[in-house]
């Protein structure tokens, strides 16, 4: 299998994987020729089935079935919203709460940018959002997904005003540098600076569930890949408040 893509765990019913950010997570239904993490796994022999699905470039905790007995388990215990989805992610500006309860309905966006937009024509949606820690420009929060609707944590925190730190969809920027949180910043001669982070600034954390053929109940967490380390790291260093909770 692909050497980038670390496996959490496997047994006879389940496969947890910690999926790279710029990965489908099933085919383009456009272009098949674009690389899916289904098509990885099948690729390596394994027989997988999908349960649920993380944006190309969300990085983290993703779940398949490995028979149809454990697909249909583990998709009965996400539409009864019994499996516990928390994602870390890095949003704009100073969140003030150290807790929001977000319950905003979401529809389809029949714009050419697609998404999804806050109506109350919307399907329920529910995160809750905690402060993980408060930098001079950003904040690093824990998001638990309810629900778990298409875009839903980044429509989520665009609606509260503090949009993901990059999301070029539901906020504004693409990337993140340096440049713009450190203080005499200066870059060498006939270079060029690359950004901290290229990809929508979340990663799929935990999740916690009842495995399908033992009823035990198993959470798992996924390491955060080399951006989202990075960002951090660069946030703590040039854009501390000192305040952690």
């Amino acid at each position: 299998m692909n050497k980038s893509i670390k496996v959490i765990f496997e047994d006879d019913d389940i496969l947890i994987v910690n999926k790279p950010a710029g990965l489908l997570t099933i085919p383009d239904r456009y272009n098949h020729a674009l690389p899916s993490m289904i098509n990885v796994l099948r690729s390596s022999g394994r027989d997988c089935l999908v349960v649920h699905r993380l944006d190309k470039d969300t990085s983290g905790a993703l779940i398949f079935a490995k028979n149809a007995e454990s697909h249909r388990t583990l998709n009965l215990q996400f539409e009864k919203q019994e499996v516990t989805k928390i994602y870390h992610a890095v949003v704009g500006g100073i969140v003030p709460k150290d807790e929001i309860r977000v319950d905003i309905p979401l529809v389809q966006n029949p714009g050419k940018g697609g998404g999804v937009l806050p109506s109350a024509r919307g399907k329920e949606s529910l995160s809750i959002i905690k402060v993980i820690e408060r930098f001079k420009a950003a904040t690093f929060v824990e998001v638990n997904l309810v629900t778990g609707r298409q875009h839903q944590l980044r429509a989520h925190v665009a609606a509260i005003g503090h949009p993901l730190l990059v999301d070029d969809l539901y906020g504004e920027a693409t990337e993140f540098y340096l440049s713009s949180i450190k203080r005499k910043f200066n870059l060498k001669k006939n270079t060029t600076e690359l950004p901290i982070i290229s990809r929508i600034s979340m990663h799929s954390f935990s999740l916690k569930f009842k495995h399908p053929a033992t009823n035990e109940t198993l959470e798992f967490e996924a390491e955060y890949p080399k951006d989202f380390r990075v960002l951090l790291n660069v946030l703590k260093k040039y854009s501390s408040l000192g305040d952690s909770i």
